[in-house]
């Protein structure tokens, strides 16, 4: 850094251009990089996938007490012996084919010719007959030519026939042993890399955890090891699940009549690897064969009902049964991430886009260093629940913020949304206004906003005991019932008017009074609902009002005053509101709420410095302590012992 303060100034003003031109050579410079050394990097990519599909094998053959050499040749014997099966199953099966083609071309003709008939009124289907029509008539061979007359003639000109020089022996085996030996050189570099790779598992391993970052190694190995495992499983998973795909579509093809049924099932499986379009790519091919293979069209419906029927069960029912709902990468990231791959590598890449991403997403889930990655390609919320939630108050919308909500009841209750979503979000609301950063003007759209969703919510039915998974659509929904966890015992007791003291059976026994923050009133709102749908009505006032000299309704039949306090305040300050309060309505019991986290061993020191009879820092435990008190005014009421800190909402897993 220069000593003139103005140059130094004018660089820290540049910095981030420069941070950001620097990451824009670097992503151009990873990008020519994969497109310059695919021929390395395509064979030691498949490699790398192929190990993790057959690791679980080696590990099977090592606990039969297989020398590790032996164990990982038998296994990369077998895997390549499939794969070269494969392969000329699919040459064998597409040479017949080609070979067949010829006899099909009447039947599309008069298919055609059909169409045109039929369509001869309707000008766009007449142009799509047309082109289909000039599109056959392109693929098949020109006619011999028939010449009549005599040599020389004007009927039949002279021939002239052009050669070519004579090829040298290099030229000629460069012709003929180029297209054999680059993907036997391909195979060869899979097959090496296979092996190596799965020979030196553990020292690749350390090798990885040493990249990563080796301050921290147990933590660093669990996530490499779990990352592995995770990968292997869902490789090996969608492996199973491709090539039944295809057994099933092969089977189906065959009683259905179209030829060459094990070439089409063998490609749906392949094609399948490919996101959003594999399926119906592989379902392209059968179709046009079914309607030039048959003179009706119940072979073409059949085939559509087939591969209609066939792939939603398997991305609907038995993918989530094997490996969860979806890959976990965002719909636009599989999109991008096609596209770049297949740019890069060609249809190889498209092949290996989902599986490579899906590394990508994993390593970041697991290192540190690349949390990126896991932001920027994953499914799940880039945001934590109290973040967005704050962020759509911000934004004006709690209409989708109530729909969130509604999402989250299906599966919890409201107190728990209450105190693990809206309260954080209000607690980063107020960390907003203590730094500044909202006006007067973005305090009152906020805070509007948070009261319009606590209005809608609160008409929502109370939560009881629900088992079994989450029902719930959305993603953001689905990542705060997990962060969540599971309520309490107390979010699902509703109390009758004759399970109450006689002192609480007053039409509101509980007072709930606010603070003077922009936010307070909001958790105030929410703390007077949550009591009220637990069956003990609360009035809500400010404590502005109450110092002005305004008066509670029903002062006789209050029983329990709770203050809430969202923003700091000075601990003098809410012991004398206290002794105000006991002193205007003498016997009352109070109930403090310090709505943020406090360390657990000093909420008794606090509650004694404020003279209360409980201190809560969540809904949860004042709607526990509340309860209790209504049901048993003597003894001391006490807040439930349950968490007192609140987890970390992150986005869950994948």
């Amino acid at each position: 850094m220069s000593d003139d303060p103005v140059t130094a100034q004018r660089l820290k003003q540049g910095l981030p251009i420069f941070l950001a031109l620097a990451s824009v050579l670097l992503v151009v410079a990873v990008m020519a990089a994969l497109y310059f050394g695919r021929d390395i990097l395509v064979p030691l990519t498949l490699a790398i996938l192929l190990s993790f599909v057959l690791v679980p094998a080696v590990r099977v053959l090592r606990r039969l007490r297989v020398p590790r050499a032996l164990a990982v040749l038998l296994v990369v014997t077998v895997a390549f012996g499939t794969l070269f099966g494969v392969g000329s199953l699919i040459a064998s099966e597409g040479a017949q084919l080609a070979a067949d083609l010829p006899r099909y071309s009447l039947t599309m003709r008069d298919k055609v010719a059909a169409l045109r008939g039929a369509t001869a009124e309707t000008g766009t289907l007449a142009r799509i007959v047309d082109l289909v029509q000039d599109l056959g008539a392109a693929l098949q061979p020109p006619p011999p030519v028939e010449l009549k007359g005599d040599p020389g003639s004007a009927t039949h000109p002279l021939t002239v026939e052009i050669k070519a020089a004579k090829a040298g022996v290099l030229e000629t085996v460069q012709t003929f042993a180029g297209p054999i030996l680059h993907p036997l050189a391909t195979t060869g570099l899979i097959l090496i890399f296979t092996i190596f790779i799965l020979l030196q598992r553990e020292d690749l391993r350390n090798r990885a955890i040493r990249i990563a970052g080796s301050g921290d190694l147990r933590r660093t190995t669990a996530a490499i090891d779990d990352a592995a495992s995770r990968l292997s499983r869902f490789f090996l998973a969608q492996l199973a699940l491709n090539i039944a795909f295809g057994v099933v579509i092969g089977l189906g093809l065959w009683i259905i009549g179209v030829p060459s049924p094990m070439l089409f099932g063998v490609l749906a499986a392949i094609l399948r690897f490919v996101p959003y379009v594999g399926a119906a790519v592989s379902a392209l091919l059968p179709l046009i064969l079914a309607a030039a293979v048959d003179p009706g069209w119940s072979m073409v419906i059949w085939t559509a009902i087939l591969f209609a029927v066939v792939e939603p069960i398997c991305g609907h029912v038995i993918e989530p049964l094997l490996y969860g709902h979806s890959t976990g990468l965002s719909p636009i990231a599989v999109i991008l991430a096609a596209t770049i791959w297949t740019f890069l590598w060609g249809p190889i890449g498209l092949v290996l886009a989902t599986p490579l991403t899906v590394c990508l997403v994993v390593l970041g889930r697991h290192v540190e260093r690349l949390w990126y990655l896991d932001v920027l390609l994953g499914d799940q919320p880039a945001l934590t629940p109290p973040e967005i939630f704050y962020q759509r108050m911000l934004a004006g919308d709690p209409a989708e913020a109530v729909d969130q909500g509604r999402e989250f009841l299906k599966e919890r209750a409201l107190v728990t949304y209450y105190d693990e979503v809206v309260l954080a979000g209000l607690l980063l609301a107020q960390e907003d206004l203590s730094r500044g950063t909202l006006d007067r003007d973005r305090q009152d759209e906020v805070g509007s906003a948070i009261r319009t969703v606590v209005d809608r919510l609160g008409a929502a039915p109370i939560a009881r005991a629900r088992r079994g998974k989450a029902r719930v659509a959305s993603r953001e929904a689905a990542a705060a019932v997990a962060a969540a966890g599971p309520d309490r015992q107390v979010a699902g007791v509703v109390l009758g008017r004759e399970d109450l003291a006689p002192n609480w059976r007053g039409r509101t026994p509980v007072l709930c009074v606010s603070s003077r923050g922009p936010f307070d009133e909001a958790a105030t709102l929410m703390l007077a609902q949550t009591l009220g749908r637990h069956g003990l009505q609360a009035q809500v006032m400010a404590m502005k009002a109450l110092r002005e000299g305004e008066r509670p309704e029903r002062t006789d039949e209050i029983a329990l005053i709770c203050f809430s306090y969202l923003e700091p305040v000075s601990l003098s300050q809410i012991r004398f509101t206290v002794r105000q309060a006991r002193a205007a309505v003498p016997g009352v019991r109070i109930l403090v709420g310090f709505w943020r986290e406090r360390d657990p061993a000093s909420l008794e020191r606090l509650r004694r410095a404020v003279s209360a009879d409980v201190l809560v820092t969540s809904l949860n435990e004042a709607l526990a302590a509340v309860l209790a008190a209504s049901r048993d005014p003597v003894a001391p009421i006490r807040a439930e012992a349950t968490r007192t800190t609140r987890p970390a909402l992150a986005p869950a897993a994948a």
